[in-house]
């Protein structure tokens, strides 16, 4: 098999981070990017499985020497971002290299790596969407309708992207996601 990068993009409670889990089960040979951040580690977490931990320091020498492929300010106190090689190091070795991905992240990737595959995940509708977010009952009225207008912006660069999945089944769009990426039905 011939080494890619995939990356999979689409607003918050799409199903993104659902569909990719069905993936890799079906699929355990795909190579998924760990990202690196800034943030300590929360308690349960691993070094090199949940997140690559690393020391501003650190984050800014990879940033800085073209360590990066993608990188993120959060909340204006956090960075995180996709380190290059061993995204590189897994296409090189033949593999699919899956990045779930927000949308500048992706826009930074394909600059970067022009031959990067991007699947964008869409909703059924925006109804769908709005239900999906209210129904984690992780956030405030505020929050959700902040994460609306983004995801209403973000479904705009549909077209920027290669290919789009709409997740209205978890395993339909997991099918799908490996048939554009060129992986047998299982």
């Amino acid at each position: 098999m011939t080494g890619k990068i995939v990356m999979v993009i689409g607003p918050s409670g799409v199903g993104k981070g659902t569909v990719v889990r069905e993936l890799r089960a079906r699929y355990p040979e795909i190579w998924f990017s760990i990202s690196a951040t800034t943030r300590a580690p929360r308690p349960g977490e691993t070094n090199g499985v949940d997140y690559y931990y690393l020391t501003d320091d650190e984050f800014t020498e990879l940033e800085e020497s073209g360590g990066m492929l993608e990188t993120a300010e959060v909340f204006g106190m956090n960075r995180y971002g996709t380190m290059a090689a061993p995204v590189d190091q897994a296409v090189a070795d033949g593999k699919i290299a899956l990045l779930e991905i927000d949308l500048d992240g992706a826009r930074q990737v394909k600059a970067a790596r022009p031959d990067a595959f991007g699947v964008f995940i869409a909703p059924p509708s925006f109804e769908e969407l709005s239900r999906r977010l209210v129904g984690r009952g992780t956030e405030d009225p505020a929050a959700i309708a902040a994460r609306l207008e983004t995801a209403r912006n973000e479904l705009l660069a549909i077209d920027e992207f290669d290919a789009y999945v709409v997740n209205d089944s978890v395993e339909s769009a997991a099918r799908q996601l490996a048939e554009l990426i060129g992986l047998p039905p299982r």
